[in-house]
């Protein structure tokens, strides 16, 4: 395994889903008492959202190609809406009050858009169409495993973590990542811009 990929791949997954804020707002979706419930719908929604990820990373760019388009014109569209999910992260607000509703959130808001939403598999995307080996993509892979079994650990342990972290923890940590992840879009941005002026 590519130790390099992995670790590139694991930083730029982690600044996007952001473990630590998906799981406090996991804590906000679900009744922090009901420990059966919140372990059924951590898992639930940590295996959808890794199935997604995966399958979309490895099949994303043949689908692409499929319907003419290319991986550089990917990279912009994907750039600015990665910008646009940064630009989000670092301005909106969210509450964490906690919530007391038995409802199934594992499929929405959690899988998706939270751990795959459009930011995430146009990353995954991305990441995979950069590695031209078996195992860059394994060391890609691996990554997308290991940031949704971070983010699955956090969200088991999120009763505690809200006591830890609290509201001003969390809002620091969303907007330094929400800078990281704009200047990544604007590589991506770059990246395709100068390969299609190029080819």
């Amino acid at each position: 395994m590519d130790l390099s990929i992995y670790f590139a791949g694991l930083a730029s997954l982690m600044v996007i889903i952001d473990p630590i804020g998906t799981a406090l707002i996991f804590h906000s979706l679900v009744p922090p008492e009901d420990k059966r419930f919140r372990l059924k719908m951590a898992l639930k929604s940590t295996g959808i959202a890794t199935a997604l990820l995966l399958l979309f990373g490895l099949y994303g760019e043949p689908f692409l190609e499929l319907l003419g388009i290319s991986i550089h014109a990917f990279r912009i569209s994907g750039g600015i809406l990665l910008f646009f999910t940064a630009f989000n992260l670092i301005t909106k607000e969210t509450e964490f009050a906690a919530g007391t509703s038995h409802k199934d959130i594992s499929v929405f808001p959690m899988a998706i858009p939270m751990m795959a939403g459009p930011g995430s598999l146009t990353l995954t995307i991305l990441l995979f169409s950069q590695s031209n080996e078996t195992a860059a993509d394994f060391a890609v892979a691996a990554a997308v495993v290991s940031i949704t079994m971070a983010t699955l650990c956090f969200m088991l342990l999120s009763k505690y973590l809200k006591k830890i972290i609290g509201r001003t923890g969390d809002d620091i940590l969303r907007r330094f990542l929400g800078v990281i992840l704009a200047a990544l879009a604007i590589q991506f941005i770059y990246d395709g811009v100068v390969n299609i002026a190029g080819s």
